[in-house]
């Protein structure tokens, strides 16, 4: 949070999912993760071995934290702009103690996954208004998927990430979401429409003739989740003769374990079993252009309720 802000700014506060900061913390973290619900041994030392294959921690937590300053410098003294995580340190639930002790009683809420699911924005929003419990006057950002910086953005990192190809017209460009139950379809959950939206704008945007959209990164429960699986989908594409793909993993905004594990080494290995090129958009990060997005969001939101 901004150093000092005085009692009349307005609070921001980035929400992200968080993950462990050392292979230590992975079994606390699934412990989190899971309502805590036991973990096995092997599930754990499974996860481990993800971790220690992309570097020993969750990045996330930095890379949010310099989103954050991004914003803060944007935004200016009016603002005080905070990081909060659903499942690590700090917990949503802290910093909003912390905004609280500072005096400010205005807050907007910007979960750092652009497409709103009851099952995951949702779940960000029960956690931010069960912290504030009436004592912040409380603005959530539901989506913003549509932004134009955001999609400027995916489709200036599609352009730059076809030129690595030596036949751009003859890539398969895959975009991706990190997938959820297929029973969130029954209560008329709009993610799946948000996400292809989002895609078939960014698509535009590039000049993409042809696209196809897929998910990743499922969880290990027996119930249906979401499909196409990305890897299924590059399975059934090579066997018909393709030889060129680009995930473009537009549900997330930054590097993290569903992308620097799941893509950077899961699909590769696949894509190397199947004799083709895979390459990947570079993630949003701290891009100046995600942070004025993020900026803008938090702006005219707090327009929109009369606050500025």
């Amino acid at each position: 949070m901004a150093a000092d802000p005085g009692a009349g700014a307005i609070a921001v506060l980035l929400m992200a999912y968080g993950g462990p900061d050392s292979l230590d913390d992975v079994e606390p973290y699934l412990l989190d993760v899971r309502g805590g619900r036991p973990v096995t041994p092997e599930f754990t030392a499974e996860i481990k071995a993800r971790y220690a294959r992309i570097g020993g921690r969750s990045p996330i937590r930095a890379l949010t934290e310099a989103q954050a300053a991004g914003v803060q410098r944007l935004l200016g003294d009016g603002f005080a702009v905070s990081v909060g995580m659903r499942h690590w340190h700090p917990y949503i639930a802290d910093t909003v103690e912390q905004i609280v002790r500072a005096g400010l009683r205005r807050l907007v809420g910007i979960v750092l996954a652009p497409h709103y699911s009851a099952m995951s924005v949702g779940a960000y929003q029960k956690k931010l208004l069960a912290a504030t419990a009436g004592r912040l006057d409380v603005a959530l950002v539901r989506s913003w998927g549509k932004h134009p910086k955001f999609l400027t953005l995916v489709a200036d990192r599609v352009t730059q990430a076809l030129s690595r190809f030596p036949s751009p017209a003859a890539v398969q460009v895959v975009f991706t979401a990190h997938s959820l139950p297929e029973r969130i379809l029954a209560a008329g959950d709009p993610y799946p429409s948000e996400l292809r939206a989002s895609a078939a704008a960014v698509a535009q945007l590039a000049g993409l003739r042809a696209w196809h959209f897929a998910y990743q990164s499922a969880g290990a429960t027996a119930e249906p989740w979401l499909g196409p699986e990305a890897g299924a989908l590059m399975t059934d594409l090579a066997g018909k003769g393709h030889r060129a793909f680009l995930l473009v993993p537009s549900g997330f905004v930054s590097d993290h374990v569903e992308v620097l594990y799941d893509v950077d080494i899961v699909y590769q290995e696949l894509a190397r079993r199947l004799g083709v090129q895979l390459e990947r958009t570079a993630s949003l990060n701290d891009d100046p252009l995600l942070v004025a997005a993020i900026a803008e969001i938090a702006h005219d939101t707090a327009a929109g309720r009369g606050w500025l």
